[in-house]
């Protein structure tokens, strides 16, 4: 019979290479938790505890697909993201804990906000994806109006799942930020956040295969001459689409923090603010009309 002692020695001889060794031992007891329902703790007090054949053979079939370079949530079908669950699939990027800051940043900005204006506000979320910042936000702002945009139908159709599960209330839009037409109603929103593409091909050869092979394309890649494209599109948005007073959030490409800046400064907002990210890197951006 196999054990767990015996399933973490051969995901880490098998996996290692796709993940470092702290990575293999998370995915591991991941995998292991998942399928036995035994909790974390007992994982690691029970190593000899001997699996069913069932469990055992469920393992095997993740591990196999794992060497493929499938990332575990997509296997799962499932994320955690600010303390919630998200459906994740082929349609949507995997949420990541850096983004989880940006929402942190956002609700305090949010509280912020809302002292000074003193009554019901909205918030915009431009290419949504799995809906984990426009959800996670209105989870934690129960009164406030929010909508997100994505120009994918297989997003906003997994964006919805999502809100239902999470018991929250968002207004989703199927629209192209690039191609969108001027407002017919007058500024209405308090809020407006992205996190846009912003790979470029040459950051696209540092990334690992487990993103690039299996992640949506059109949700992280940007032409090499125009990498801000995005960015340009929305603060463009913005300008017309923000009550005045009103903040815009951007997760940024470490590389380009300055020139993000300076291309918001360029079109008029102020108190800009870049911020760092848990590592170190620049990753996101905060600026007001």
């Amino acid at each position: 019979m196999i054990t767990i002692k015996d399933v973490f020695e051969d995901y880490r001889q098998q996996i290692n290479g796709i993940y470092d060794t702290k990575e293999t031992e998370a995915v591991t007891l991941l995998v292991v938790a998942e399928v036995t329902g035994l909790s974390r703790a007992s994982i690691k007090a029970f190593p000899e505890k001997e699996l069913t054949e069932d469990q055992a053979a469920q393992i095997k079939n993740i591990l196999t697909e794992l060497k493929t370079g499938k990332p575990i949530q997509y296997i799962f079908g499932i994320a955690e993201f600010y303390g919630l669950p998200f459906k994740v699939n082929s349609f949507v990027l995997i949420p990541r804990p850096e983004t989880e800051e940006l929402v942190e940043w956002i609700l305090f900005g949010a509280g912020e906000r809302r002292k000074a204006k003193g009554e019901r506000f909205s918030v915009l979320d431009i290419g949504t994806g799995s809906g984990c910042i426009a959800i996670s936000l209105k989870k934690n702002l129960a009164d406030a109006d929010v909508s997100a945009i994505d120009i994918s139908k297989g997003a906003l159709e997994t964006a919805k799942e999502n809100a239902l599960l999470n018991e929250v209330e968002v207004n989703f839009i199927l629209a192209d930020i690039l191609n969108i037409g001027p407002g017919k109603e007058e500024a209405q929103y308090d809020i407006i956040v992205s996190n846009p593409p912003y790979v470029t091909l040459d950051d696209k050869k540092q990334m690992h295969s487990n993103v690039t092979d299996f992640e949506p394309h059109t949700a992280l890649f940007v032409p090499e001459h125009d990498p801000l494209i995005f960015y340009r599109a929305i603060a463009d948005f913005a300008l017309s689409n923000l009550i005045a007073g009103g903040l815009l959030f951007f997760e940024i490409n470490e590389n380009l923090g300055n020139e993000t800046v300076e291309l918001l400064a360029g079109k008029g907002f102020k108190n800009i603010e870049l911020r760092k990210d848990m590592s170190g890197r620049d990753r996101m951006i905060k600026a007001q009309f």
